[in-house]
């Protein structure tokens, strides 16, 4: 009798995850790759419970790059709503233009074509070819960072980001099947978010418990540096906010001084058109400011 083999880290996740996956819209078998596309541009920095009704309604809009394409970028602007970072709006309507341009409308499924579409860094290329396409990549975001560091180096905290670190970490956990890589690019993440917690995290819950080096240890702090949000109330970004929801609200240019009435601080609003004019979210014409092609 063969003595019994004991599961992988990335079994153990894998089998936690095809029970315990959160049933998002995007992880349907059926979704396009754009489907996917567009989820990974709002889940940059941003909540799954406010992603989930843009998504739906950019999806039922705009169901493919070539529908995106067609529209004006200030439809894009307006739709993105007060998701956050509205810049990503414009980006995904570029990449939905170029797109169709070069690849004939359809999602590309290579690492460098992927790359090349404006708004795609590292982690979105490769979340794409996985979770879109199903190739083997790395996938690590802030909360696969966590778990392997907790579970496999025993610190409480990953530390500073390195993209070369951080994928050789991954890459040594990643199976080597297609699927179940993807499973568990998937499931890491999944156990970062809803189990292994930055703050409170469930151990009790945890499938890979027994495989824990910081729970081994007895859960050190490390005494890595949290970082704190920037306030919002009185910020630039709070102005910028106000200001687009002016322009999102408006089908005619917004004068300047009906903007002032919105803030009373006149130099910090200057900032922040002359910031959402720079970055291409507002154009500034004769008449007041709009939309970029409105």
């Amino acid at each position: 009798m063969s003595p019994r083999t004991e599961p992988s880290f990335a079994e153990l996740v894998d089998d936690w995850f095809a029970h315990a996956a959160r049933p998002l819209p995007w992880r349907a078998a059926d979704v396009s790759p754009w489907a996917v596309l567009v989820s990974e541009f709002m889940l940059q920095q941003t909540q799954v419970s406010r992603v989930l009704p843009r998504w739906t309604a950019w999806i039922e809009r705009w169901p493919t790059p070539a529908a995106l394409a067609a529209a004006p970028p200030a439809e894009a602007v307006r739709a993105w709503d007060r998701l956050g970072y509205p810049r990503r709006a414009l980006w995904l309507h570029e990449a939905a233009t170029e797109i169709v341009e070069r690849h004939g409308g359809e999602v590309p499924s290579g690492l460098e074509e992927l790359l090349a579409l404006k708004g795609i860094g590292p982690y979105t290329a490769r979340a794409v070819a996985a979770f879109a396409f199903g190739e083997r990549h790395p996938v690590v975001d802030t909360n696969t960072r966590r778990v392997l560091a907790r579970a496999i180096d025993g610190r409480a905290h990953a530390g500073a980001p390195s993209t070369a670190r951080d994928l050789a970490a991954m890459s040594a956990q990643l199976p080597v099947e297609r699927a179940a890589a993807r499973r568990f690019n998937a499931g890491a993440m999944e156990l970062g978010a809803t189990v292994c917690t930055a703050r409170t995290p469930d151990c009790e819950a945890c499938p890979v418990r027994s495989r824990c080096a910081w729970l081994a240890a007895g859960r050190p702090d490390d005494g890595a540096p949290r970082r704190r949000q920037a306030r919002y109330e009185g910020s630039d970004r709070q102005v910028r906010g106000i200001v687009l929801a002016e322009l999102r609200a408006a089908h005619a240019p917004v004068d300047r001084e009906l903007l002032g009435t919105r803030w009373g601080d006149a130099a910090q609003l200057e900032r922040a058109l002359v910031t959402l004019v720079a970055d291409g979210l507002a154009v500034a014409g004769a008449e007041g400011y709009s939309l970029p092609d409105a």
